[in-house]
Parts: C-alpha cells; structure tokens; sequence
C-alpha cells in the first residue's frame, strides 16, 4: 500500500482531472442517448446518477491503490478474506440470493430497457438460486472486495498497528449492515414504497463512505497511531 499521506491522496493530479472530464463526458453522452433514443420520461434522476457513482468511485480506487508486497501464504489468507467479503456484500447487497422454491425458472438479459449501469443486466430465477446481476453493483463490490484485499495485507504486516485494525473492521461492514438494514426496512407495505426509492441513495453513501475509509486508511491510520504515541 502507498505510503502518500493524507493530503497527496486527496488532491487529484491533472491526469487524473482530464481522465474524469473525459469519462463523465461519456457517461453523459450514454444517458442522453438512453433518454432521447428510448423516448423515456425522466421522474428521478438519481436512477441514472447512483450506477455511475459507483462505478466511477469504485474504479478510481482500485486505480490508486497499490497493495503492500507480500509473501505467497498471506496474499492467499488475504484473497481469501477478500472473496469472503464479496460473497457476502453480495448476498446482502442482493447479487445472489436463495432460490424460489418452485419448479418453475426464468432468464432474461436486460439489455436496452433499463439506463446504462444498470444494464446489461442478467435475472435468473431457479429453485435453489436467485441472480440479480446488475454491473454497478457488481463493479462496486469488486472495488470494496479488492480494497479489503490490500487492508488485510497492511494489517497481516503489523505495520499500522491495532488502530487501524479496527477502523478497517468498522468501514468494511458498512456495506453489510446497510443491507441487512434496507433488505428489512424496504420488506412490505406503504413503507416499502417510500424506502424503496431511498435505498438507493443510502446504499450509496455507505458505498462512498466505505471506499474512502479503506482508500485513505493508511494516511488516518498513520495520523491515528501517531497521535496516540503522542
């Protein structure tokens, strides 16, 4: 993991400035041939912001982060930590879930009918297994799986100390708890129509507050540990 402290990491290099005009100019250009070419009435914008956010937060962190050398024994303990991790924000997060039960099973790939970053999306509905595949989602929980991935292996090296263990521990379930929290609260009734459309937005700002926890969690830590030899 880079050593850069807190403000290097924060501050954006031009590069990395004419990358983002660039890919919020296609990103753009993609819902805007949605919008006109499908004809579709926009009611809530946030349905064609949320995909981006996290596609485009998830990748610029896996791009700027470098995890620490390591022996071969504990990249493996740390992949398997990380592979852990994104099963579960996956069931959590809806990805994958448990089966119908029924006899009957059904597979569509959504390719044009739903905005960019939502689709192409695949559905499956078997008996024992349930798919909601959608490439948002998908590429923030990757993102999230590979920043656990570089944490545990700062914390195997014992370099950040006990400190940043635990705050590593707390933003890694962020996601989860989020999940557990909109999967009951969004589960039935007049209530499920109004959490519904929040979720979006919550599991967003769990996602965002996540990653920079885990992406800025060296230059903390570093500040933390220092602050508490002081």
């Amino acid at each position: 993991m880079s050593t850069l402290d807190l403000s290097e990491r924060v501050r954006p290099s031009g590069e990395t400035l004419a990358w983002g005009m660039l890919v919020l100019t296609t990103e753009f250009l993609l819902v805007a041939s949605y919008v006109v070419g499908l004809n579709v009435t926009v009611r809530d914008w946030t349905l064609f912001v949320v995909p981006f956010v996290w596609i485009n937060v998830g990748l610029w962190a896996v791009h700027r982060t470098t995890p620490a050398a390591a022996a071969t024994r504990k990249r493996l303990v740390a992949a398997a930590v990380a592979g852990g991790y994104f099963l579960l924000l996956a069931y959590f997060g809806g990805l994958v879930g448990p089966g119908t039960g029924g006899p009957l099973t059904s597979f569509t790939v959504e390719l044009w009918d739903l905005p960019p970053g939502w689709s192409p999306a695949v559905l499956y509905n078997g008996p024992v297994l349930t798919l909601a595949i959608l490439p948002y989602k998908v590429v923030g929980y990757l993102a999230l799986a590979y920043l656990v991935y570089a944490t545990a292996l700062d914390a195997s090296n014992a370099l950040v100390g006990g400190v940043v263990g635990l705050f590593s521990c707390v933003s890694c379930s962020f996601p989860i708890i989020a999940g557990v929290v909109t999967g009951i609260v969004g589960s039935g009734g007049a209530l499920a129509a109004v959490a519904t459309g929040s979720t979006y937005l919550l599991s967003t700002v769990v996602f965002v507050v996540t990653v920079g926890l885990l992406y800025w969690r060296p230059a903390v830590g570093g500040f933390l540990s220092r602050r508490v030899r002081a």
